[in-house]
């Protein structure tokens, strides 16, 4: 049994109970990750970030918060404690095992979540995707919202950092004023805002649950773009189910595209490679 005595000094004081033992979890591309095991049996995971920045744990605190609120909506861990060096979560015991029915209910619960909705696109506070900061001041519409909020800030990025090139920029900006045209109007719905893969954890309990959330109030279908950008085990049963529950407007298996410009672009800003092209390849469909 061993104990990292600054993280669990750190838990302890956040959380007024003691902490028994500490241990490293894998997989965390940002912050560091220990689970934590509680006096009272509790078992928890601390995130930590050395010199994060301002507000990073607690607009991650704030998304799950508001995220479970929603009644039968997607299940998200209880937060316990954050400030602005980490956040301590409940702990989500995982399992290898992709269950079809957890992927349903997954649908189901996606479609109560959206439809949970918001005010307004955007948010009350600016978020992160990754450590990048994300803009969330509201907007009237949501063709405005994506294309100055989300798609043009990250290409500009994307741009400068050499992700981009000049023609490849071009193409996903001759889209933007496209956007009225090609989505069809909605109300705001309550968003994850990063759904992919990796960010669902199929729990031991037979739910999946979902973490890491970039949350704000956008069009639903930016959501369920995500999740076909990267795969998700049963994702044709968690869109039936998802359909059922919360139709979409007609044609939008081929508007998938839209919502994963900026997506990609967000890749293309962290980690270059191949991603900016690939959006710039969507783009040129709609242009």
């Amino acid at each position: 049994m061993t104990r990292q005595p600054l993280v669990a000094k750190r838990a302890e004081e956040l959380l007024d109970t003691s902490v028994v033992s500490t241990a490293p979890v894998a997989g965390g591309d940002i912050a560091t990750a220990t689970r934590l095991r509680l006096s009272n049996g509790q078992m928890a995971l601390m995130k930590t970030l050395a010199h994060a920045p301002d507000g990073f744990f607690e607009a991650e605190a704030a998304g799950l918060r508001w995220l479970a609120s929603v009644a039968n909506g997607v299940p998200v861990p209880d937060v316990l404690a954050a400030d602005s060096d980490c956040v301590i979560l409940a702990w989500i015991e995982p399992t290898p095992k992709h269950q079809p029915d957890a992927a349903i209910s997954f649908g189901t619960a996606l479609a109560a979540t959206h439809q949970a909705g918001a005010a307004a696109y955007g948010a009350p506070h600016d978020g992160f995707i990754g450590r990048l900061p994300l803009p969330n001041k509201t907007c009237s519409t949501w063709p405005e919202f994506y294309a100055v909020r989300r798609v043009l800030p990250y290409l500009k990025l994307a741009r400068d950092r050499g992700a981009v090139t000049d023609v490849e920029a071009a193409t996903i900006e001759s889209v933007i004023g496209r956007l009225a045209a090609l989505i069809p109007d909605e109300p705001p719905a309550r968003l994850h805002g990063d759904l992919w893969n990796g960010n669902c954890i199929w729990g031991a309990d037979g739910a999946v649950h979902v973490i890491d959330p970039a949350a704000y109030a956008g069009h639903r279908e930016v959501d369920v773009a995500m999740l076909h950008l990267f795969g998700l085990p049963h994702l044709p049963r968690v869109m039936q189910a998802y359909l059922e529950a919360h139709p979409l407007a007609d044609g939008w298996e081929d508007r998938l595209g839209l919502h994963q410009l900026f997506p990609l672009l967000a890749h293309a800003c962290m980690f270059g490679g191949g991603y900016g092209a690939r959006a710039a390849t969507i783009a040129a469909r709609f242009a």
